[in-house]
């Protein structure tokens, strides 16, 4: 009887493995959703914080919490190589002209440290980016024709620096993974 047990959990367990794997395989990245699983509370505590951002910047909150996984991995205390802080690693320039535009008072570079600060600085800075290239002049196919948009492949594989084509890859990976599984 005790052998009969040991085998039935042994099974059992076996089968929940095989239908875990499954399911991470199936989610497209099954190390992120491993990491997930295992720490949901990292991956998931500024989903509602990144939400509210997005939506009052007018950006999709799954591309804003692509762009977190990118820079922090979803730290708030991570400081990069040229000073960046932050969750969306915010250089205090674009920080200062942030507050600069946005009347924030007694702003201090440290203050990128916080979530939210660091969400509304970032998600400024790309909704006007994004402001910026919509009103630029669409490139053409190979042709010349000005009427004829580049596609977004096309235009991407046309960047000119690998480490930008690189980063936008990322982005836009971790941006369609999110949109794939239809939740952040």
């Amino acid at each position: 009887m005790f052998r009969f047990l040991l085998k039935l959990i042994i099974c059992l367990g076996l089968a929940i493995a095989a239908g875990l794997f499954l399911l991470a395989f199936r989610s497209g990245d099954v190390v992120y959703t491993a990491y997930e699983w295992i720490s949901p509370a990292r991956f998931h505590q500024f989903d509602n914080l990144i939400r509210t951002v997005a939506a009052e910047h007018e950006l999709d909150p799954m591309l804003v919490k692509a762009v977190v996984w990118r820079e922090s991995r979803f730290d708030p205390r991570k400081i990069g190589s040229a000073g960046e802080r932050g969750l969306m690693q915010v250089s205090e320039r674009a920080a200062r002209e942030w507050a600069r535009e946005t009347q924030v008072a007694n702003f201090h570079a440290d203050d990128l440290l916080d979530p939210k600060t660091n969400l509304e600085a970032g998600a400024w800075y790309l909704h006007r980016a994004f402001q910026h290239w919509e009103h630029q002049k669409k490139p053409a196919v190979f042709n010349n024709d000005p009427d004829t948009p580049m596609s977004e492949k096309a235009f991407r594989n046309n960047i000119d620096f690998r480490g930008t084509r690189n980063y936008v890859a990322s982005v836009l990976q971790r941006f369609e993974f999110y949109r794939k599984r239809g939740r952040m």
